[in-house]
């Protein structure tokens, strides 16, 4: 048995130091730790979540729901915004660090010394057994990056969903839209019913194959559940069995209509299995949702909007969030973004709308330089400056901003997840070290 860790500090420390190993693909690893912990996740109840982006958002809403419904929902999400037990959480309330600690100590006894596992491949079987110790009635499993060789694919679901395709983590996945969806579709699991929210037609036609190979049954939001946007930034769904109209969302932005309705068309399916939600608990569920980091305000006068979207589809959407739902007299960006990112595709996705553009970096080694996001915004011809460090960014925005302002936070989580504890420390207290 190895020295147990005493501290939160410690346990979390060694645990970071397994992204040494990087990224490594495949299920042997995660599989042979959970068993020789017994297998705490067979023959439990999940839903797993894959796609490009809104899988937070449509985990948030469906887990608020059940929660609503009386149930004991797990979720597990990555990355964390601030603090490391945000990936596991319990009915919105997340694993203590205690928990964490012990957890950690556990799965280190049973790591092979000379092989250990990537921190994704442990954090993924801390989840599993969590819940399972925990008594989940549903557990939500989000992919962490692709599906077919993820951590989380040692589950089988009651459903899977796959929110949408587009080009993201190319080096990993592939260089083209079907290369990568052939990876998501990966979670799709024999006669397990998938739901996606993709509109892109090659992408359909390659998960309905994938889905006729193993007899899963196949839903489309768009064809078997559809839905519109209503007044007011309502959702209005129409589903194979359930019609609601004017639901009211939790999370802001016009893209989240789409998660919304995603997010239901799910629940459907789960009801089909036996799970029973009555429309009242949807509606409430829907307008209870929180998910930190994503189109959140976080001030007035000037308004300070952040949000996580760190790909190019993800910030288009922003952008045209930002469009049709504020009024404001200046847009002034704040951004920092990852280096392994489309840097370019990303910038040309919201600077445009900006009327001055400030180009940092949170504190995360991955950071790409704000002088290397200023050169490649050049030829945008807008308005900026390059501040290094994010707080002073943020400070510099405050003072550049009328009230009539808005203030953009945007280009990463790790971004975002800097600027919610430096704007909030209070709510959004970081890990104590």
């Amino acid at each position: 048995m190895n020295e147990q860790y005493s501290s939160y500090r410690e346990a979390i420390t060694y645990l970071y130091g397994l992204q040494k190993f990087g990224i490594k693909f495949g299920l042997s690893k995660t599989s042979n730790l959970l068993e020789a912990l017994g297998n705490p996740h067979v023959g439990r109840k999940y839903i797993h979540i894959g796609g490009t982006n809104g899988k937070g958002s449509v985990g948030a809403f469906i887990a608020t729901i059940l929660k609503e419904a009386g149930l004991k929902v797990g979720m597990y999400s990555s990355p964390h915004l601030i603090r490391f037990t945000e990936r596991f959480r319990i009915n919105n309330e997340e694993m203590t660090p205690a928990q964490a600690t012990a957890l950690i100590n556990e799965l280190r006894d049973v790591f092979v010394r000379d092989e250990p596992p990537t921190f994704f491949e442990a954090t993924t079987a801390m989840a599993l057994v969590y819940f399972a110790r925990e008594k989940t009635d549903v557990a939500i499993m989000e992919v962490g990056m692709g599906g077919r060789l993820d951590a989380t694919n040692v589950i089988t679901p009651l459903v899977s969903v796959i929110t949408n395709i587009s080009l993201e983590h190319q080096f990993y996945l592939g260089n083209r839209l079907l290369d990568i969806g052939a990876e998501k579709g990966g979670i799709i699991k024999e006669g397990i019913d998938l739901v996606t929210g993709a509109t892109q037609s090659q992408v359909i036609d390659l998960f309905r194959s994938l889905c006729q190979e193993k007899g899963a049954p196949f839903w489309r939001l768009g064809k078997e559940m559809r839905y519109r946007r209503g007044k007011g930034s309502t959702l209005d769904y129409f589903g194979i069995a359930r019609h609601l109209q004017k639901l009211e969302l939790g999370l802001k932005g016009r893209f989240q209509i789409r998660n919304g309705a995603l997010s239901l068309a799910a629940l459907e399916l789960l009801e089909k299995k036996g799970i029973k939600i009555t429309s009242e608990q949807i509606r409430e569920g829907l307008k209870k949702t929180i998910w930190p980091g994503r189109m959140q305000i976080m001030g007035k006068a000037p308004t300070i909007l952040l949000d996580g979207s760190h790909n190019p589809a993800a910030v288009s959407a922003l952008a045209a969030s930002i469009k049709g739902d504020f009024r404001y007299r200046r847009l002034i960006l704040v951004i920092g973004v990852m280096e392994d990112k489309e840097i370019g595709k990303i910038l040309r996705a919201i600077v445009p709308i900006s009327d001055y553009a400030i180009y940092t970096r949170p504190v995360y080694s991955r950071a790409a330089s704000p002088e290397t996001l200023a050169t490649e915004a050049g030829p945008l011809h807008k308005e900026g400056e390059v501040v290094p460090r994010l707080t002073e960014a943020l400070d510099r925005a405050r003072d550049l901003a009328d009230p009539e302002d808005l203030i953009v936070v945007c280009g990463s989580l790790f971004t975002v997840g800097e600027a919610m504890s430096y704007l909030d420390p209070e709510t959004y207290k970081p890990d104590g070290f």
